[in-house]
């Protein structure tokens, strides 16, 4: 079972997954880029040791970049294994999906072959999954497209945690070397750009051969190119796109030159264009393609210089990222919401009410004068648009969010937070079965979700415990909405040819700018509880 540390730990794994992927896109030359993903395996993946073994021209790989160990990277670097040597090792072991497991058991025929290696000795391991010095651990590096030849070998030592990885780890480093190999290839594309771009500057008397080498780069370059005007009335409009880029939007070359990147991209992301440098700068987000569908890429951007006149284009460089993204999503997905329901789970649900909730009271000597009451009734309930200072301070667009009387309806609008506990759910499950129990927690989850409006928040706090935000609403909004979704979830469900039933008691308080996230919580659960116990009284005194 999960623990509710988990959801934290992945979503910090996560981004720094993030923050060293994107890492990768900023070295400058291949070496830097070697350098940079061995880097990001120790300070993002959680390992000791990482070393990049890189196919040379002859098959041999060779030991490009070491992270780790100052002393295994001076005896390490510069060292040749033979290609048919590590290519024994990439079929020996373990395949977890594209990585390769080797464990010490199998690996002791491996010490005396001619792949360089940093040995460490140690104990044997005291446990079933805990990691043994002896252990390998590989992630291939294969070219993108169709032919899927080998890059590279990432290797990998003594994992800081002490144990092998699992799943969310193994998931990890592979997603890594694929990210990995896509930047050392565009490190050499850009590297053999760079240097045909050197030569028409310098050799004026090869000028079509330097030409065509550009053409062929550009034309057959594996991701996609185009080259743009810098400048005059036509500033960033398309000039060029090569096939990569018209297969990956869906549009013939003749129709990209009536476009620029402005006009392809989604409008959500034209700051994050706009904000992009045009030398050098870089930003992922999303293009239109030709079926009004979009697909996430990185663009980055470089300046093909005249040496007369300066700067006149811009060559941009379009990767597709959409599998990565879609990856990420469904990652932060898991992270924040229940695997039985599909609702926000805790984390996500506190996170939610943290974003709303600035630490200042509303008409207090921190809070100064209300600037409103919150959002209008159905409006989507999101962090986007409250952004706070150092300390807790707001700034003046942020809306402080009140509480309203709960003995008079007088029109004042909050945020209303219904805590929901379902009763005679354990007798369910003791008398059917926790798959039968499963399922009631399923279809209540439903029942919430469809009584409320678009926007509002129905989470899974635990258990059998549930957490409605409705943002909008006054006193008696809110206690007719607990009648109703009572209402919908006292009525009978079926599992399995049988009729079933739970009831439900709600707890409706208020949340309120000053108050913290559990401040809040706590203060449903109590209201629910009374109410639970209120009837239980009703219920003794009518029997």
């Amino acid at each position: 079972m999960e623990t509710e540390s988990e959801p934290y730990v992945r979503l910090a794994t996560l981004r720094q997954l993030h923050k060293v992927v994107a890492d990768l896109n900023t070295a400058r030359s291949l070496a830097d880029t070697l350098q940079t993903v061995a880097d990001g395996v120790v300070s993002g993946l959680g390992y000791e040791l990482a070393c990049v073994n890189l196919v040379r021209p002859d098959g041999d790989l060779v030991v490009a970049a070491f992270a780790g160990s100052a002393a295994a990277e001076a005896l390490m670097t510069g060292r040749v294994g033979p290609r048919d040597a590590w290519d024994r090792r990439l079929t020996m072991g373990e395949s977890w999906g594209e990585l390769r497991f080797i464990p010490h058991t199998e690996g002791w025929v491996l010490i005396e072959d001619d792949v360089p290696q940093w040995h460490t000795e140690g104990p044997e391991p005291r446990f079933e999954d805990e990691w043994h010095p002896a252990d390998r651990l590989y992630a291939p590096m294969f070219t993108s497209g169709g032919g899927r030849e080998l890059l590279g070998v990432i290797s990998v030592d003594r994992p800081r945690n002490g144990r092998r990885p699992g799943p969310w780890g193994q998931e990890a480093l592979q997603m890594y070397a694929s990210q990995a190999a896509i930047a050392i290839s565009n490190a050499r594309l850009r590297a053999n750009m760079q240097r045909a771009l050197v030569r028409l500057e310098r050799e004026q008397q090869a000028l079509r051969a330097s030409e065509e080498s550009f053409r062929q780069a550009f034309e057959y370059a594996p991701s996609g190119m185009a080259i743009a005007e810098m400048g005059g009335d036509q500033h960033g409009r398309l000039l060029r796109a090569n096939d990569a880029l018209c297969r990956l939007l869906g549009r013939p070359a003749s129709a990209m030159r009536r476009y620029s990147f402005a006009d392809l991209v989604h409008p959500e992301d034209i700051g994050t264009l706009l904000r992009t440098s045009a030398e050098g700068g870089r930003a992922e987000l999303r293009l239109g393609r030709r079926d009004n569908s979009y697909v996430w890429v990185s663009l980055r951007n470089s300046v093909v210089a005249d040496a007369a006149d300066g700067p006149r284009f811009l060559l941009t460089h379009v990767e597709d990222i959409e599998d990565r993204k879609r990856h990420e999503l469904a990652l932060a997905h898991r992270a924040s919401h229940d695997a039985l329901t599909g609702l926000p789970n805790s984390a996500e649900l506190r996170a939610r009410l943290s974003a709303r909730l600035c630490d200042r009271a509303p008409g207090g000597r921190d809070g100064g004068a209300d600037t409103g009451y919150g959002q209008e009734p159905g409006s989507p309930f999101s962090a986007e648009g409250f952004d706070f200072g150092p300390a807790g301070t707001a700034y003046d667009h942020h809306v402080h969010v009140v509480a309203p009387d709960d003995e008079v309806d007088d029109g004042t609008k909050g945020l209303a937070v219904l805590f929901c506990d379902l009763d005679g759910f354990k007798s369910i499950n003791d008398r059917f079965g926790h798959q039968t129990g499963d399922a009631v927690l399923v279809e209540v989850a439903h029942r919430l979700t469809t009584g409320v409006r678009e926007g509002d928040t129905v989470a899974r706090l635990g258990g059998d415990e549930f957490v409605v935000l409705a943002d909008g609403l006054g006193t008696a909004d809110a206690s007719d909405l607990a009648v109703r979704l009572r209402n919908a979830i006292v009525l009978p469900i079926r599992v399995d040819g049988r009729a079933v039933r739970v009831g439900a008691s709600f707890g409706i308080s208020w949340a309120s700018c000053g108050m913290s996230v559990e401040e809040v919580l706590q203060s449903a659960d109590q209201r629910m509880y009374m109410e639970k116990r209120s009837r239980s009284k009703v219920h003794r005194r009518a029997g």
